[in-house]
């Protein structure tokens, strides 16, 4: 059984930052198990004694050294912090010292200062790509299918919904998805409404028993969920996207992250933002 090791994300804003790039670090080691803990808004000196006071307390329930990912800019506020018998990674001095001696300017040390950087016109974009991939999910919409960046393609829950709310909320992309059914199988041709968008179509395959076990939580012990039915689902919709010249991929052992990287890459699709 493996030591279960705490992990604490402090942060002066929401912690998301310490999080992705503490986590980006920790998949690179297999078999440790990790309780992680986000300390966010630590941006007094009482907040970040209360911090250490933390940190201290899961190190002394014997659970080896708590490891700390901080992204403070305050260097009173790191102080306090490092105070903790942890390992502390901080992010803020790993980067921002090495950058200010390459740039030969010093940095503005300002808290938050990466939102305050996403002017208004690239929200409002990512808030009507959102809107777009809501409007557009599961095939609810032909309307404005020209406007899409991509639309994707596959059988009920092989996930394209998360792909494509992940693709208008990290990218700005303007992405639809529509599902392959056995309509589609039987003439063995796309839907027609997708004919005339085939340039921005890439598809999403899952292996048969990962897609029985997700639709066996929603449908239990339905057609819809036996293993036999999401077999020919997905050997027919992979058949079809084959004869159809759509790129795909296999979804089933790949994060959103990766999902949505290859998808840009293949489709030679720009990132707009973030």
């Amino acid at each position: 059984m493996p030591q279960r090791r705490t992990v604490f994300f402090v942060s002066d804003g929401t912690g998301i930052t310490a999080q992705m790039l503490g986590n980006s670090l920790l998949t690179q080691f297999e078999g440790l198990d990790f309780n992680q803990v986000t300390l966010p808004f630590i941006n007094a000196l009482d907040k970040a004694e209360d911090c250490r006071a933390r940190i201290e307390a899961a190190g002394a329930r014997g659970n080896g050294q708590p490891i700390v990912f901080s992204t403070l800019v305050n260097g009173d506020l790191r102080a306090v912090v490092r105070k903790a018998n942890a390992l502390f990674v901080d992010f803020f001095e790993t980067f921002i010292v090495p950058l200010e001696a390459g740039l030969g300017v010093k940095s503005s040390h300002t808290i938050g200062r990466s939102h305050s950087a996403l002017d208004k016109r690239e929200y409002a974009q990512r808030i009507e790509a959102i809107n777009f991939a809501m409007a557009h999910d599961d095939g609810a919409s032909h309307r404005e299918l020209d406007q899409a960046d991509v639309i994707l393609v596959g059988v009920s829950r092989s996930g394209k919904t998360p792909t494509s709310l992940y693709l208008a909320l990290q990218f700005g992309l303007k992405a639809a998805n529509y599902p392959l059914i056995p309509e589609d199988f039987a003439r063995m041709q796309l839907p027609p409404v997708l004919v005339a968008h085939k340039a921005r179509l890439y598809g999403l395959s899952i292996t048969p028993e990962r897609l029985r076990e997700i639709r066996q939580e929603r449908r239990p012990d339905s057609k819809y969920a036996d293993l036999a039915n999401c077999r020919f689902e997905v050997e027919q919709a992979e058949k079809l996207m084959r004869r159809e010249g759509i790129r795909w991929l296999n979804s089933t052992a790949k994060s959103i992250e990766e999902i949505a990287t290859t998808i840009l890459r293949e489709l030679k699709i720009e990132r707009h933002v973030y």
